[in-house]
């Protein structure tokens, strides 16, 4: 499903709608990475970092790739995770040339608007423990003593400006991408919870209409993902949180939420976790191990082409030429990464460990008229054409109708050869008032809670 997704042939463009700042380092490095990992925050920096520099310009993935170091599959999770934190959009177009993805940065969340935020809060608490987290807090929220006995006497935009009757040029805001105020908060769809059955529950006397604002649904939304409770659940929280003036506010949902949390499911503080991790299953202990050729198959598929060349030469940096063509048939025949590295290999033991450009393209130009996808693809196909390419090798440059059968043994990868049976065991185990302080009472009651 990877190649549906992205591609290192696959095109992209930055772009940054605001000026970062040396505090949005801090905020990015201590509060976002240890949520969207360290893979995540490098991307993030790199976008950053070219977003500066390039204007409209085009890359390949594969440039990320070899910047950061990792496969195109980090990358694709990497950026999968900073948007779900809401540091990234990203839109796609899709053309003759192929897919082009433009990513937009966004800048993080200030410290306290972070750590109000009970999502991304819990989810940093359960990330790096609670001294940690109180020890941040700390150095980034600060209690203002200056203001006691100051009113704030502002003048706001409209007690000054008045619209005039002059007329003037209309601006048309066009932009296919249009500017964003800074976010207050992560994207989370909150119209997903079902806010009508949580209303049936609870009457106009008790909880009026009023008292559910824009503000009180998000938070409630968020806090029911949290602690993963249904409406009917979230019912009793949003009757414990509501004051004496049938007001709901952030602090008391948050409260009542952890309270009910605590007296009815668990001591233990909730714990968030990525989809993409869950799906991840480890492997059984008595399943079966697996084959040289299955481990192969897997570092072909998920290593940069210049890794596979360093490897090939025993650690040895690989010379410029042979890196350069290795990124043509990536970037320029937009081949996948692991029919490239076949291709790698089999043309370098071949040619006695020269990448010799005519013969590598005229293979390479076999694999793409056959629609080859895949590494185990491309091992396959090399196998069943390997004497047509012996052929090939020896006509060289003169393009002779046949050639001579070698008299010496070919030399050829070791997957060049199927050993049926050969296995080897995988390195890890992946593993209303009146009414409010009466329900309340009641509630508290079921709960076990005695009053105080």
């Amino acid at each position: 499903m990877l190649y549906k997704e992205l591609q290192p042939a696959d095109l992209y463009m930055i772009r940054l709608p605001y000026s970062f700042s040396d505090y949005d380092r801090q905020l990015l490095t201590l509060f976002y990475q240890p949520l969207v990992g360290a893979e995540g925050l490098s991307l993030y920096l790199t976008l950053w970092a070219d977003g500066e520099l390039r204007n409209n310009e085009q890359w390949p993935h594969y440039q990320l790739m070899n910047v950061l170091g990792v496969s195109i599959g980090k990358i694709f999770q990497a950026r999968i995770a900073l948007e779900a934190i809401g540091l990234l959009r990203t839109w796609q177009k899709s053309g003759e040339d192929g897919r082009v993805f433009y990513y937009e940065l966004a800048a993080p969340l200030d410290a306290e608007s972070f750590l109000k935020d009970p999502l991304l809060s819990m989810f940093l608490l359960n990330k790096i423990g609670e001294n940690a987290y109180k020890q941040l807090r700390n150095r980034y929220i600060h209690k203002a003593n200056w203001n006691n006995g100051f009113t704030d006497v502002s003048r706001t935009f409209m007690d000054v400006f008045k619209p005039s009757t002059k007329t003037g040029n209309v601006i048309s805001h066009t932009d296919e991408f249009e500017s964003k105020e800074r976010k207050s908060s992560i994207p989370f769809y909150y119209e997903e919870f079902d806010f009508a059955l949580l209303q049936e529950g609870l009457s106009e006397q008790l909880v009026p209409k009023s008292a559910m604002t824009i503000e009180a649904k998000e938070v409630i939304a968020k806090l029911a993902f949290l602690y993963n409770l249904n409406p009917i659940e979230m019912q009793k929280v949003v009757i414990l949180a509501l004051d004496d003036e049938l007001h709901l506010s952030e602090s008391r949902l948050k409260k009542a939420c952890a309270d009910y949390y605590k007296l009815t499911v668990s001591k233990t503080a909730p714990v968030i976790e990525k989809i993409m991790e869950q799906q991840v299953k480890p492997i059984p202990k008595n399943s079966q191990p697996l084959s040289k050729e299955e481990e192969l198959i897997h570092y072909l598929e998920t290593t940069s082409p210049t890794v596979v060349l360093k490897d090939i030469a025993n650690g040895k940096e690989p010379i410029l030429a042979d890196v350069q063509l290795a990124n043509y048939f990536v970037t320029h025949y937009k081949m996948p990464i692991g029919v490239v590295n076949v291709l790698l290999q089999y043309v370098l033991l071949r040619t006695d460990m020269k990448l010799t450009k005519n013969y590598a393209e005229k293979i390479a130009s076999h694999w793409m008229r056959k629609d080859v996808k895949t590494a185990k693809q491309a091992m396959e196909l090399a196998r069943n054409e390997h004497e047509q390419y012996i052929k090939w090798k020896n006509e060289g440059s003169k393009q002779k109708s046949y050639a001579k059968k070698p008299t010496r043994e070919e030399k050829v990868p070791d997957w060049f050869y199927k050993k049926n049976g050969e296995t080897k065991q995988s390195g890890n185990e992946t593993n209303g008032i009146q009414n409010i302080d009466e329900e309340r009472q009641k509630l508290l009651a079921e709960l076990g809670v005695k009053k105080r």
